[in-house]
């Protein structure tokens, strides 16, 4: 196997392995994802398909884009850790807005629609390290491995 195609191969794995963990903390921890959580997968199912393909044929294309499916995941990552840091505001299908001056129909009305799981709290961290900052670390990393299989191209 060529050094590209084991960069490739391992570039795909660890979208793969960052998937299957975001799964397991979902179906085997019992953590429901917010929206943001959900939006830092996309990348990396699209970094896994085109790593398939570019195992089969490593274009430079395909292998940019499977770069910045990866680095997308980490971007959002970021935004999320800002979310969650309260830095700065999420979307607001994923926090919640301010009830001063809401009548009791409004208020109503806002808890109803309310997401069930909010992006701007923190389900789980280690060493005050959540979730959502891993995923930065990793995504880099992952997208740093399709950038050194596109400069073996």
């Amino acid at each position: 196997m060529s050094r590209q195609r084991l960069l490739i191969l391992l570039a795909a794995g660890g979208s793969a392995a960052l998937i299957l963990g975001a799964w397991g903390f979902q179906y085997i921890g019992g953590m429901a994802p917010c929206k943001l959580c959900y939006w830092q997968r996309y990348g990396h199912y699209l970094a896994i398909v085109l790593g398939g393909l570019a195992l089969w044929r490593p274009y430079p294309p395909v292998l940019m884009l499977g770069a910045l499916g990866a680095f997308s995941s980490a971007v959002i990552g970021a935004y999320h850790s800002g979310v969650e840091r309260k830095w700065w505001e999420g979307p607001t299908t994923c926090t919640s807005g301010s009830i001063e001056g809401l009548s009791a129909d409004d208020l109503m009305k806002q808890i109803m629609e309310a997401p069930l799981v909010r992006c701007d709290e923190i389900p789980w961290e280690m060493f005050g390290v959540s979730m959502a900052n891993l995923n930065v670390l990793a995504s880099l990393a992952v997208a740093l491995l399709w950038v050194a299989a596109l400069r073996r191209a």
